[in-house]
């Protein structure tokens, strides 16, 4: 379907990528991947013919059609819900508009019969007469229900329009299917849905997300942007990442050898050098010396931080004690008495559609809000850590840098111990003096996770950590909530954090109801399908 050679692509006269031959085929799915700065959306754009390669070429073959999932949540704000999906296959919607406003004149001529008679025919063709059922199947899996089909795109909230603008690239059964980070803003079902449309989908996929799980269900291939190059291996994400960490190993073992073999020839010549019996052997041994080298590790431009939590001290029997608590906001209940006790052990999952009560919920037990009804006590020995979704107020309009950021919450206020924490969270050289206003949004949540680890508390809540985080950053904090001892109460899209932390999970219903099980997320789910049926 697609053939890239000898694609390159320079910045400022730096190569970000060079010397890339590749070939992308149907009934496969590609999954790109790369640390953040590597060049995966800028690949993406160059392979729909967004941007022009510095040299190369990118070849498709004639009458395919490509689909591409739109980032402009405001692009079609005049247009219909159904009609922004449509608009998904251009030649089908364009068709369809043509022919419609022949029929809506007062006086057709007979070459206005003539024309839509033709257009009615290449619409049929099309697939025209089905495809608002078609879109509305779409919306739907997706989680947006009929009442909304007929909006304009201008009145939808932005998370359902997400949603509308994903629709609209899987609209009509694409030769080809682009999409950047397509799980952002997704809930599970959505997720679980999209993953069985494109686990059925019979074209090309080619996708850049950091959802470890989504890469590892739907990738037949992964596409991976390192050493300024780009490499295809057969396989999902896990296939991939097991594989590199062997290769890795492999080379810095034959390093060892080597260093080794080095350090034993020295040592040979120098003690014999200089004895006439063993010169000769001396002699020999320095040309192998000569011709062994160590390999260098490719440079990666992969960047793990280092993500840990310790305790001050073990929780206590008694950790946290919830009971009736109600909540409205905006005259709309998002909670109906709650109740609930958590457990020594206790690692719970907040899952579901329903956000607003989960962020709610963690803002009520960090007592930034109060309930309506109900009460909220935790024991004596608990000591709370906590990450909103909204971090803003830790960052805007404060005039500190990194190292001073840091230091209002570590008990050392010692510059080179700050230095040495921010360095393993990526922070280093003068990248900890940058004030921390203007950080990404990456960056935040690092700092934030850093305030955090200096707690030393025995209860984390966290809500959404992993918004902003590349695939590297998500790794290194799911490893290190797996690690920690203490309780842990967790809102997160990704779905592997929940399966390899969790051990209970919290499902608030549309109205504010808590749905508590304690089970692993994967059989929570199989639980919600087999209800389902």
């Amino acid at each position: 379907m697609i053939t890239v050679s000898n694609l390159s692509l320079q910045y400022s006269g730096a190569p970000l990528f060079s010397d890339v031959n590749l070939q992308f085929l149907r009934g496969n799915c590609y999954g790109i991947i790369g640390a953040n700065g590597a060049g995966k959306s800028t690949f993406l754009k160059i392979l729909s013919g967004e941007l022009d390669s510095t040299t190369g070429s990118v070849d498709i073959l004639p009458k395919v059609r490509m689909s591409i999932l739109k980032q402009d949540q405001f692009l079609f704000d005049q247009y219909t819900v159904l009609d922004t999906v449509v608009m998904g296959n251009k030649h089908l919607y364009e068709v369809g508009k043509e022919m419609n406003a022949i029929y809506e004149k007062e006086d057709m001529t007979d070459e206005d019969g003539i024309r839509a008679s033709e257009l009615a025919e290449e619409y049929a063709e099309l697939g025209g007469w089905e495809s608002e059922s078609d879109a509305s199947r779409i919306l739907q899996g997706l989680g947006i229900p009929t009442q909304y089909h007929y909006e304009t795109m201008a009145n939808m909230d932005g998370r359902l329009k997400v949603k509308v603008l994903l629709a609209q690239a899987l609209f009509g059964n694409p030769d080809i299917l682009m999409m950047d980070e397509p799980t952002n803003n997704l809930d599970i079902n959505a997720i679980n849905w999209l993953e069985d449309f494109l686990l059925d989908f019979d074209g090309t996929v080619i996708v850049v997300s950091h959802d470890r799980h989504f890469l590892n269900t739907i990738c037949t291939h992964i596409v991976d942007i390192d050493y300024n190059k780009i490499k295809m291996y057969v396989g999902n994400y896990d296939f991939w990442y097991e594989s590199s960490q062997l290769v890795q190993n492999l080379i810095k073992n034959q390093n060892k050898r080597n260093e080794e073999k080095i350090k034993e020839l020295q040592s040979f010549i120098t003690r014999f050098s200089a004895n006439k019996s063993k010169s000769k052997q001396a002699t020999a041994r320095r040309k192998l010396l000569d011709k062994l080298t160590v390999e260098e590790m490719p440079a990666s431009s992969r960047r793990y931080p280092w993500v840990g939590f310790k305790p001050d001290r073990e929780v206590g029997k008694d950790i946290l004690f919830v009971s009736d608590v109600s909540k409205s906001i905006d005259g709309v209940k998002v909670l109906d008495r709650v109740s609930f006790a958590v457990e020594h052990g206790d690692k719970i999952a907040m899952v579901g559609d329903n956000e607003v009560a989960q962020t709610t919920l963690f803002k009520i037990l960090m007592g930034e809000l109060e309930p309506d009804e109900g009460t909220v006590k935790w024991g004596v020995t608990a000591s709370q850590s906590y990450f909103p979704k909204d971090n803003s107020v830790y960052f805007n309009d404060v005039d500190l840098n990194l190292v001073d950021w840091l230091r209002q919450y570590s008990d050392n206020k010692d510059e080179t111990y700050l230095r040495g924490f921010l360095g393993r969270m990526l922070f280093s050289g003068e990248d900890v003096y940058k004030p921390v206003k203007v950080l990404s949004g990456g960056e935040k949540v690092r700092c934030m996770l850093s305030r955090m680890m200096l707690s030393g508390a025995n209860v984390l809540l966290m809500d959404q950590p992993t918004n902003h985080l590349d695939l590297e950053s998500i790794a290194a904090l799911n490893n290190g909530l797996m690690d920690v001892n203490c309780n842990i109460l967790l809102a997160t899209h990704d779905h592997q954090m929940i399966q390899s932390v969790c051990n209970r999970v919290f499902d608030f219903t549309s109205d504010g109801k808590l749905v508590d099980r304690k089970t692993s997320y994967d059989d929570y789910l199989a639980y919600i399908a087999e209800n389902k049926e």
